[in-house]
């Protein structure tokens, strides 16, 4: 009698032991249900993106990993003697296409908004001046210094004032206005001391500058005012940067990649370079997408002012009194271009608050007209 009570409690037991594990499989399958509806949607993932990941993750995101790149890429032009710096970065869309491929292959890449929305000639505009941004870019840091590199990205800031000016009717108010200038001035005198450049070097430097302005103003607006994640416009964008890509091979590399040494290690180095680069890239999509073309400039000469301070500080390197000043100058021109940001978002009106607003005065607020032409937008 005994034995059969305990054989009764055990069955009880195992029994609620089974509808517990019932319940715990229906729970995941609900939410990789829910995960799964939201990709399917480009509303429903773009809501996730701006969930998940905020300006401050993103930009966090985007700092670390540009941080590690510089110094990877220098590595592979420099020391791995990999002088191919656009086939390296044909290899690095290469990777990401890839990675991105698999992302489509488990349904797991955000779905693109319909192509009535987006017309193509502005998807082929930005893979065109992306493979111009990041193919200039590294062709500037074989030949350039890194201060120089970072020297010439000051004059990106005016070209995106000046661009989303012209097209857009974007303008900047005259205290960030400031704020920058003070910026600028500050990189200036931090990278002073740094600027060994090439004569050819150089040129590439001049012609990356538009192209780069484009890039960010375009991949800041597609986000913004379409429904486009990060990853689901470099799945489109990236077949047509990796032809832009193929294109300028035979221009800008010179001959010789079939005698290079593609041992273990220099491969090793070179793949880890092309992971670097694709979180580059999504980093960087995802930043400009949560804030706008100028703050991610603007973290960008962040940089540059912590790479200089931190290895005076933390490796005992002496770039001199006069460059340390200029950093600690562009830091507090940051910091007042951010406050001056973030006043400006605290004063605009919440979704809740924006709803009930008369449609007319919604209009003249955002800067916008009937028509649907952009007005003039403030900064």
């Amino acid at each position: 009698m005994f034995s059969f009570f305990i054989r009764k409690g055990v069955r009880k037991i195992l029994k609620r032991k089974d509808s517990d594990a019932g319940e715990k499989g229906r729970a995941l399958e609900d939410v990789r249900a829910s995960l799964f509806n939201q990709f399917r949607s480009s509303e429903g993932a773009k809501r996730q993106q701006q969930r998940i990941c905020g300006p401050a993750v993103a930009l966090s995101f985007n700092f670390l990993v540009a941080v590690g790149i510089i110094f990877m890429n220098k590595m592979v032009l420099q020391t791995v003697k990999f002088k191919f710096p656009i086939l390296l970065t044909l290899i690095h869309y290469v990777v990401s296409w890839f990675f991105m491929a698999l992302l489509k292959a488990f349904s797991l890449l955000p779905a693109s908004p319909s192509s009535k929305s987006t017309p193509l000639s502005t998807l082929f505009t930005l893979g065109f001046v992306m493979s111009l941004s990041t193919g200039f870019a590294n062709v500037s840091l074989k030949y350039n210094s890194i201060g120089f590199y970072q020297m010439a990205k000051i004059a990106v800031t005016p070209s995106i004032v000046f661009a989303e000016f012209v097209l857009y009717r974007k303008k900047v108010s005259f205290p960030k206005a400031l704020a920058l200038t003070v910026v600028s001035i500050g990189v200036a005198v931090a990278t002073v001391t740094d600027l060994q450049f090439h004569v050819f070097g150089a040129c590439v430097a001049l012609a990356w500058i538009v192209p780069s302005a484009v890039n960010k103003i375009l991949w800041s607006r597609l986000q913004q005012q379409e429904n486009w994640t990060a990853l689901s416009l470099m799945w489109k964008t990236t077949p047509i940067t990796l032809i832009c890509l193929a294109a300028m091979l035979p221009c800008l590399d010179p001959p010789g990649v079939l005698s290079f040494d593609w041992n273990f290690n220099n491969t090793l180095v070179i793949f880890a370079s092309a992971i670097l680069g694709f979180l580059l890239q999504w980093s960087g999509a995802l930043a400009l997408g949560a804030t706008s073309a100028i703050s991610h400039v603007v973290l960008g000469q962040f940089k540059t002012c912590v790479l200089l301070l931190g290895n005076y500080y933390l490796f005992g390197s002496n770039p001199g009194k006069t460059s340390i000043c200029g950093a600690f100058t562009a830091i507090a021109g940051m910091s007042i271009y951010t406050y001056l940001n973030l006043r400006q978002q605290s004063n605009k009106p919440s979704p809740r608050q924006a709803s009930n607003l008369p449609k007319s005065k919604l209009s003249k607020e955002n800067g916008s007209t009937h028509d649907g032409h952009y007005g003039a937008e403030s900064v």
